[in-house]
């Protein structure tokens, strides 16, 4: 038995059409219309502070807020779960695996989509940043989430899509396994212990990190 810490964007859902689209509202709302003209995918995964940093907008939090608006709006819910999800999950619980989520996307929003898809039947708690930032490194996520439940990182792991949710297990003491449907890319997992191609590989990677396989 372990816990399982899922990601949500481009692990257990598609959500690029709706924050795409957000997004494109935020930078015409604020005055940056010309970053709409690039590939946005990058930006699913790290926190918004973050991404945007690298972009050069100056005023951060007033894109966000932008960003927000619309996304709860409009396109919160403009997002698929990934075909093979809820197998995997119920393969997971059935196994006697606690599962949870640990997400980049403010949790009160994170929870209305869990909730919408059906997800959150089978998590046991669900954590995310507060909309002030804090615990948007997801290292702190995970610590706070481990500290709150009492779990053992040598016996969880974290599984998502992009390179901070690898870093952030490692930094914590936990494995993880790379979500290789979602938004990153082959670079980013070096720090995985397993990389899964399709949802359905997820039960038995687990499987193989509780069992120590390499």
């Amino acid at each position: 038995m372990t816990a399982v810490f899922l990601d949500l964007d481009g692990t257990l859902v598609d959500s690029k059409p709706g924050i795409v689209e957000a997004l494109h509202f935020a930078f015409h709302d604020t005055g940056h219309g010309h970053l709409t003209e690039t590939d946005l995918t990058w930006l699913i995964g790290p926190t918004f502070h973050e991404s945007f940093a690298k972009l050069g907008i100056e005023r951060i939090d007033q894109v966000i807020d932008s960003y927000r608006i619309h996304y709860e709006r409009e396109a919160m819910y403009r997002a698929t779960v990934y075909e093979g999800v809820a197998d995997a999950l119920v393969r997971l619980k059935n196994s006697g695996n606690r599962l949870y989520l640990a997400t980049a996307k403010p949790h009160v929003a994170a929870r209305k989509i869990t909730a919408h898809f059906g997800l959150s039947d089978h998590l046991v708690q669900e954590f995310g940043p507060e909309l002030d930032g804090t615990r948007n490194w997801k290292g702190d996520l995970l610590a706070y989430a481990l500290d709150l439940t009492g779990e053992d990182p040598e016996h969880a792991v974290m599984i998502g899509d992009r390179h901070h949710d690898m870093a952030a297990a490692e930094e914590v003491g936990m494995a993880s396994i790379a979500a290789a449907w979602g938004y990153g890319a082959e670079g980013e997992w070096s720090t995985a212990r397993h990389i899964a191609t399709h949802p359905q590989e997820m039960p038995d990677l687990v499987g193989k990190v509780l069992s120590g396989d390499q």
